[in-house]
């Protein structure tokens, strides 16, 4: 008689119905032999598969997906140069620390070590960029350690977790009893701490007592759902805030505890610095930007960060959400000193002031080639209050993060810390799919939309429209300003100069829409143009070669 394997499950359905469990509704993906049980499996759990072209597309996606919903992403990749190719997006995922699984492929256990085929040792790569990285010995534990990854993501900071899965293992079926597979909202707890108490107290009395306090409002402000939290707290205590990655936003332009231009004379003016779920890494100086005098606070989700890089006076471990509400509660009162907070915001606003009106002339140059400055400006006045902003690239999204204001939380994306190029084109790609009925502005420069660009094809597959735009000069700007700055003039076109592309004519050829700008003039009706599109869009903008951002000429690495 036929063998009855009704009662039996493969390991490829036991992936699929612990994503399930955890909500995962979107996996990113690259065919390959070793994982397509997976596939089964999620297409009897109802998990939407979205094939990329390239695997580190298919990571910086779930990166992307996990910064957008609050839940983990994923990825799933075949074994060897498919679990390779991802690796750039689980470390950009890891500095960014963003929860998301990737599933690698390994060649059957009984080949190890006979030199299966795409063989390679994935979990020793693996466990220097991920917060759990490990083996599924056995089909009946495949759901166990899908469940066992999501929870290591969620320790402390959030971060990737990543799983090679053998073939063998996950073609076979095990009888179903034999298997645990874990239960929605049963297999983790809740990892929000709310900080130590008196601790919460001293700042609350800090801030009360300060004449010039400045608050930054970093990523994890975005990553635990701190808006409200925050803006009670800059507004009940009348403190001046600066926003950085996720955490651009969490105020709306227009308000007057939004500052964005004079942050550099804040921290040297300041008495009090709160530094809210961002590290002393590269973009703060290493902590060297804040006054020596000032009393200096941090509050962060990893205790490894407070006090890396900087002393601090008071350092808080816990979720900005629960710590920044506590603040309040705890201050119960205005600053003991509202005639000084005054003058101060006043001072800072002053400065503001100043900042823009030395820059507005670039901001409205009629220069062709078009300046940068006009380029980014002009996108922040197409921006609606739901558009999300997407940067990709070097030089021209460092001059888009002094210009462009999102208008709301979680409306601003760039790749973090580790500085990746190429996330442009897949987080587009997971934006529209978190958010389908929101509008994705993305600014590429050349040299980053050429590194995934071909998954442009993939959003002209799955009907994701966007407006796009890439700030052309032809070059790897910033590395060029680098080198002429080093090496002189002679050698500042080495190695990094690139074709003159007409991106226009690519997305046409994609089946997208494409026009070239060359006219400053042109630049807002070309936007409209794309926008009214309804289909993914790049805008190819001739930018000046010759204008860099001043943050690009103020990088420390080209003195």
């Amino acid at each position: 008689m036929p063998e009855d394997n009704s009662a039996l499950v493969s390991g490829g359905h036991l992936v699929a119905k612990a994503l399930k469990a955890e909500g995962v509704e979107v996996v990113y993906t690259l065919c390959g032999g070793h994982i397509i049980d997976i596939y089964d499996g999620c297409a009897d759990e109802g998990i939407q598969l979205v094939d990329v072209r390239h695997e580190q597309v298919a990571a910086h996606a779930a990166d992307a997906y996990a910064r957008l919903t609050g839940r983990p992403g994923c990825a799933v990749v075949t074994a060897g140069p498919g679990t390779t190719d991802a690796v750039t997006g689980v470390a950009n995922a890891f500095r960014a620390e963003s929860p998301m699984l990737l599933i690698g492929g390994q060649g059957a256990h009984t080949q190890y070590k006979m030199g299966s085929l795409q063989d390679l040792p994935h979990v020793d790569m693996m466990s220097p960029i991920t917060k759990f990285a490990a083996t599924v010995p056995d089909t009946a534990r495949v759901a166990d350690m899908v469940s066992m990854a999501f929870r290591e993501c969620w320790h402390g900071a959030p971060g990737p977790s990543f799983l090679e899965i053998p073939r063998d293992v996950l073609d076979a079926k095990v009888p179903a009893e034999q298997a645990r597979v874990p239960q929605a909202g049963r297999y983790r707890a809740s990892t929000r701490q709310a900080g130590d108490p008196d601790a919460v107290q001293r700042l609350a009395d800090l801030l009360v007592a300060a004449e010039r306090p400045a608050v930054l409002l970093g990523g994890q402000v975005w990553t635990t759902r701190a808006t409200g939290p925050a803006r009670d707290l800059v507004r009940a205590l009348d403190v001046p805030a600066y926003m950085n990655g996720a955490g651009r936003g969490t105020l709306p332009p227009g308000d007057p505890h939004h500052f964005q231009l004079s942050r550099r004379h804040a921290f040297r003016r300041a008495d009090l610095i709160v530094v809210v779920g961002t590290p002393f890494d590269f973009r703060m100086g290493y902590g060297k930007r804040l006054s020596p005098e000032a009393t200096v606070v941090q509050i962060d989700l990893d205790y490894r960060t407070v006090g890396k890089n900087r002393d601090v006076d008071l350092g808080i471990v816990g979720s900005a959400d629960l710590v920044l509400a506590a603040v309040v509660q705890a201050a119960g009162r205005r600053p003991a000193e509202p005639a000084a907070r005054k003058a101060w915001l006043e001072e800072l606003r002053q400065v503001e002031e100043e900042a823009l009106a030395k820059r507005a002339p670039l901001l409205r140059s009629d220069a062709v080639p078009i300046h940068p400055y006009r380029l980014v400006h002009e996108i922040n006045e197409f921006l609606t209050d739901d558009s999300l902003f997407i940067g990709d690239g070097g030089d021209i999204v460092t001059f888009s993060g002094q210009v462009v204001q999102p208008r709301r939380p979680g409306h601003w994306m760039d790749p973090g810390p580790l500085g990746t190029l190429g996330v442009g084109v897949p987080f587009v790609l997971a934006a529209k799919q978190a958010r389908p009925e929101s509008e994705v502005v993305a600014l590429f420069g050349d040299g980053a939309f050429s590194l995934t660009g071909w998954d442009f094809e993939t959003l002209v597959r799955y009907d994701l429209p966007f407006v796009g735009v890439v700030g052309n000069n032809s070059s790897m700007n910033q590395i060029r300003y680098g080198q002429r700055a080093k090496y002189g003039p002679e050698r500042e076109r080495l190695g990094n100069t690139l074709g003159d592309v007409p991106y226009d004519a690519f997305a046409r050829m994609l089946g997208g829409h494409g026009e070239e700008v060359r006219d400053p003039a042109e630049l807002r009706p070309a936007l409209e143009r794309a926008r009214a599109s309804g289909k993914p869009s790049l805008i190819n903008v001739w930018i000046d070669p010759d204008a860099y951002a001043p943050g690009t000429m103020n990088q420390t690495m080209y003195k």
